[in-house]
């Protein structure tokens, strides 16, 4: 039994580490598997389900997970297709990502794949967790994504959903139609506030947040950085305050905070709670370089918590 399972696309990272200036340092992202380690690192038990070249990019992020104890039985090696890679920048406007990713292993996620390796895993987890990005990645993973929520919902296990919204993948009206539909078969939809006013052209949050449930998500989180979030349902919304930092990257910043709201759920915490807890841990990520070299470990969380109190 899997607390959190995720699918999607991994890829190796070359992240910029001084502005203008031609030097990167080599790490690993992709949203949902940036999110499965933090989960793990949370204490969650785990699972990755994704789609990887046989190359030596590829056989570095199964290295990867291995060391993280999440469970790779549910990733497939493609002989012909390889791993996807991106670059980040950095500069005036904040981060920038630039991708290689065109014809990759995980953009050819399909119904087979889906049935022989990733079936079982979604059944016999807590949580299915899965982004904007994989469905963005080409028709068949967006086709199959939109499967895997639906098996996920069959078998009564959760569904959490990132907009993640990424404009160089898809036209906006793409997004907006697919993502729609996304939002009506998750629990948990878990946008970011620049995410949605550029979907939706809004920029009040409770107008955000009535779209969405219009939408059919039965519970949001809305991410507003280090201003915090917003956990709202039916009938409640909270406002649970950000911790504001120095940020060095932010890259990643919005998966670490998925993955450890989905393992203290998992792990029994109220949503507020571990709404907190995951504000706490992207704060510490931001501190750091890429996307996962910088996330924390559950120890690094609560004794921030408790120096705060």
């Amino acid at each position: 039994m899997f607390d959190v399972v995720a699918i999607g696309e991994a890829m190796l990272e070359f992240n910029q580490t001084t502005p203008g200036q031609p030097n990167y340092l080599q790490g690993f992202g992709g949203d949902t598997s940036n999110a499965v380690i933090a989960a793990a690192r949370a204490g969650a038990k785990t699972a990755y389900l994704t789609r990887l070249g046989q190359d030596t990019f590829g056989k570095s992020l199964m290295d990867l997970w291995r060391k993280e104890a999440v469970n790779v039985d549910g990733i497939e090696i493609d002989n012909e297709r390889p791993t996807g890679i991106y670059f980040v920048t950095h500069g005036a406007r904040g981060h920038e990502f630039t991708y290689r990713r065109a014809g990759s292993a995980a953009s050819n996620l399909s119904q087979d794949w889906l049935e022989v390796f990733a079936q079982k895993p979604i059944e016999s987890s807590k949580w299915l967790h899965v982004s904007g990005i994989s469905l963005a990645i080409s028709v068949s993973a967006a086709d199959t994504v939109l499967r895997a929520m639906r098996l996920a919902r069959a078998a009564q296990v959760k569904v959490s959903f990132d907009s993640n919204l990424r404009l160089k993948l898809w036209s906006l009206d793409q997004a907006k139609h697919t993502i729609s539909q996304a939002i009506g078969l998750c629990d948990l939809f878990l946008p970011s506030m620049d995410d949605l006013t550029t979907l939706t052209g809004l920029s009040d949050a409770d107008q955000i947040l009535d779209w969405c449930h219009a939408q059919g998500a039965v519970t949001v989180v809305l991410k507003q950085g280090d201003q915090g979030c917003i956990v709202s349902t039916s009938d409640n919304r909270q406002h649970i305050a950000g911790r504001r930092v120095t940020a060095v990257d932010a890259t990643g910043a919005g998966d670490c905070f998925c993955g450890n709201l989905l393992a203290r759920l998992a792990l029994g915490d109220s949503l507020a709670d571990a709404a907190d807890y995951a504000n706490t841990a992207a704060s510490l990520a931001v501190q750091g370089w890429g996307a996962v070299a910088a996330l924390p470990d559950a120890r690094a969380v609560q004794a921030c918590r408790s120096a705060s109190k």
